[in-house]
């Protein structure tokens, strides 16, 4: 028997960081959860208010306290390192080496950031520029233990990333930054990947694989898919509730292929105790 059927993953959120970034690991601990992930600076601007060193130490403090390990931290929502527009590419690279930096200070385990949109631009030129841009912004940087980790998308407004063959690709450019990557199971499904069945995740673990690489999956949003299949939508959904179902998440969620990685939730807030519900269907899969 394979070593790995017999272990679970570990588990986690995004958690709020409301009140200070080390809330999000108290929210965890509160919730049972072993991993989280947050946002370190407001993900819907360019400029960032730099971290202030009392609560730099203050996270890690708390922690050491609450054992939450990994820790990823999502890249802001404006950064496109894909970006054909050279303005927007500037800032995007600018604002990314910032999250590396805010990630290392940290202490961070993992940064995931999306590849981008290629507006304006082909495929292959937008996975190019997205793997220069990620070698720009990384330049004479030490990234300790910090590893950044690039996404799969749902293949939405233009965006490269919704096949693995992107992902490869850009991880390729630069073995020297070594890029990991981050498994969403919603954008998957609405990219074409079909997680529905059996045969078909069985599909997508061998197209991860003979890609990117299972190993190199550090982080797996677990999110169901309000978006029908192959629609390139990107809308996340309660798990058990959506386009995937409970059946094909609880598979996704028991595979031996993936029990290495961490299991974070991005699931909607709509009422409250939602991520509590949430958390409680991943749990229940594992048992």
């Amino acid at each position: 028997m394979n070593k790995s059927e017999n272990r679970r993953p570990r588990i986690g959120f995004h958690a709020p960081v409301a009140g200070g970034l080390h809330k999000a690991l108290l929210k965890s601990r509160e919730m049972n959860c072993d991993a989280v992930q947050i946002f370190s600076r407001n993900p819907r601007g360019w400029t960032a208010r730099p971290l202030a060193d009392e609560e730099i130490e203050q996270f890690k403090i708390v922690r050491a306290e609450t054992r939450i390990s990994p820790v990823a931290v999502h890249c802001n929502y404006l950064v496109n390192l894909a970006s054909a527009d050279n303005e927007i590419r500037e800032k995007s690279i600018k604002s990314f080496r910032e999250e590396i930096e805010r990630g290392i200070i940290l202490g961070a385990d993992y940064l995931v950031v999306h590849p981008g949109s290629a507006k304006g631009a082909c495929e292959t030129d937008g996975v190019r520029t997205c793997a220069e841009s990620l070698k720009i912004a990384c330049a004479d940087l030490d990234l300790d233990s910090l590893r950044i980790l690039i996404e799969n998308t749902a293949g939405q407004g233009e965006c490269i990333g919704y096949r693995f063959e992107h992902l490869r690709d850009v991880i390729a450019a630069y073995p020297e930054l070594n890029l990991g990557v981050c498994f969403d199971t919603a954008h998957a499904f609405a990219a074409g990947y079909d997680l529905r069945y059996e045969d078909g995740f069985a599909a997508t673990l061998e197209a991860l694989e003979s890609n990117v690489g299972l190993k190199n999956i550090s982080v797996v949003h677990f999110n169901d898919s309000k978006a029908p299949y192959n629609s390139r939508v990107d809308r996340h959904w309660h798990i058990g509730m959506g386009e995937i179902g409970a059946e094909a998440m609880r598979r996704v969620a028991r595979s031996p292929e993936l029990a290495h990685a961490a299991f974070l939730l991005e699931t909607p807030q709509d009422e409250k105790g939602d991520d509590e519900r949430n958390i409680e269907a991943l749990r229940s899969f594992l048992t």
